[in-house]
């Protein structure tokens, strides 16, 4: 379907003709019909094909339609709203707005924890019309009555499965039930599953939506080149360095279970002469930022990322996914593939699997319905790793437990940490004091106190002494 078959607005069709969109998606084609007709929408598709420009087209339509309301001043009234469950989604979200929406007289704003706490209060303040946040920021500025839910025309909740898996639906039930009556405003859900627990949220919230399901029976992207490599851990890394020489790539993107592994995967490649950063929920949120831009400008060829970046991130001509570790939810394993062969594109994928993480290939593959191809490595292929002097390996051990020590306290907390909303508990997650060794004996009592007197008197009836009025012994 070409989007000059659809009825839009003159704005709209400008920004998508300078975007550079010509032809809709599969989603955008089902959604975006019923959509322009007024109606609510829960969409289930693969990631990376297009539901973000999809509720983008259909919610400036529809704000361009409406005559403008008028709102509170020094107050940010939005008539848009969009929740995410992650920062790097908000931002990406934010700068489609304004790709798609740049011909559009609307003003998107971004809310998102770890950054410019004030000066993105004091943006929402002044007031915007397409309001982008994740659900502990939303809520922290919203009791403290910098923004009002009351005029929002157009409702977005942005992979809700996810919502679900970082413990958000909390929130995100905190903030649906203080918008408008579901039949006072349009709302959008779109997710990569559409699970019993996230229709639940359509029943509630919506009114009366049409569910629409692309392509249920093929859960990843089409054009991903699947290959798989058993490997044992000591010559993981080795493999690693053969397959980045064979197969090259300007943009590859490699996957890690923890933080630590990826930081210390991001050490070795750096020096095996691989410009290598690391991508993780500790690293600080502007740096984050420009990680993220110099990998998608093209500046930093290889990026080690923790699932932080398996949702929701756009990034153009990612030529190679490598799962270091497999994930332990197989559900994962679709998102970390699908950031390569985006939008038709081709791309390919690769999973190493060593003795550690061989149990999860049988879920992976039962989930996705295939057999990943398994390709058995030469001997050629394996390339020498350049070894860490014994200075480099002391300075890493000591960043490691620079960065263990920030963290002290703090695991188990991850939500509230990512937003923002208050410190952490530590009594929690701390273990006691005397937490794998004896209490501490009490202290003795001053010599001639009577607490003194009365111990000297029990210590002498222990000796066998007689007892003053008892009988005898």
């Amino acid at each position: 379907m070409d989007f000059a078959s659809l009825d839009l607005p003159a704005p709209v069709m400008q920004g998508i003709r300078e975007a550079g969109f010509v032809t809709a998606t599969p989603i955008q084609e089902a959604a975006l019909p019923l959509a322009l007709r007024g109606k609510d929408v829960a969409g289930q598709s693969q990631t990376g094909t297009g539901k973000t420009a999809a509720f983008l087209i259909a919610g400036f339509t529809r704000l361009l339609r409406s005559p403008t309301p008028s709102r509170p001043a020094g107050v940010g009234a939005p008539r848009m709203l969009v929740i995410a469950p992650t920062r790097e989604l908000v931002v990406q979200i934010e700068s489609d707005a304004r790709l798609l929406g740049r011909c559009t007289p609307f003003r998107p704003l971004a809310v998102y924890g770890g950054i410019d706490y004030a000066k993105q209060r004091e943006a929402l303040a002044a007031g915007c019309d397409i309001l982008v946040g994740t659900p502990g920021r939303l809520i922290d500025y919203l009791k403290q009555r910098v923004w009002s839910p009351r005029h929002v025309e157009v409702l977005v909740v942005d992979e809700a499965d996810r919502m679900f898996d970082m413990g958000f639906i909390a929130d995100l039930r905190f903030l649906l039930r203080r918008l408008p009556p579901h039949d006072k405003r349009q709302s959008f859900l779109f997710s990569a599953t559409l699970s019993f627990r996230v229709l639940e949220l359509t029943w509630e919230f919506m009114n009366n939506p049409s569910q629409i399901t692309i392509m249920p029976q093929q859960k990843t992207a089409e054009r991903v080149e699947q290959m798989l490599f058993h490997v044992g851990r000591e010559e993981k890394f080795p493999l690693l360095l053969g397959l980045l020489k064979r197969e090259g790539g300007d943009r590859i993107l490699i996957f890690t279970n923890t933080r630590e592994e990826a930081r210390r995967l991001e050490d070795r490649l750096t020096r095996n002469g691989y410009d290598t950063r690391a991508l993780t929920g500790d690293v600080d949120q502007k740096r984050r930022l420009k990680i993220l831009n110099d990998f998608k400008e093209g500046r930093l060829p290889v990026l080690v990322a923790t699932d932080v970046a398996s949702r929701g991130l756009h990034i153009e001509a990612v030529s190679h996914v490598v799962n270091w570790d497999l994930p332990q939810d197989a559900e994962d394993y679709v998102h970390r593939i699908g950031r390569t062969a985006r939008a038709g594109a081709g791309g390919k994928a690769v999973a190493l699997v060593d003795e550690a993480s061989a149990l999860y290939l049988e879920p992976i593959e039962k989930f996705i319905g295939q057999k990943i191809p398994v390709e058995w490595p030469d001997d050629d292929l394996f390339v020498a790793e350049i070894k860490p002097t014994a200075e480099e390996r002391r300075r890493f051990a000591e960043a490691r437990r620079a960065r263990l020590e920030a963290r002290g306290g703090r695991f188990g907390d991850r939500g509230r940490r990512e937003h923002g909303r208050g410190a952490p508990d530590r009594r929690r997650h701390e273990p006691p004091p005397h937490a794998g060794r004896p209490p501490a004996p009490p202290a003795p009592p001053p010599p001639g106190s009577a607490a003194d007197q009365g111990r000297r008197r029990r210590r002498r009836r222990g000796r066998g002494g007689p007892r003053p009025g008892g009988p005898p012994p």
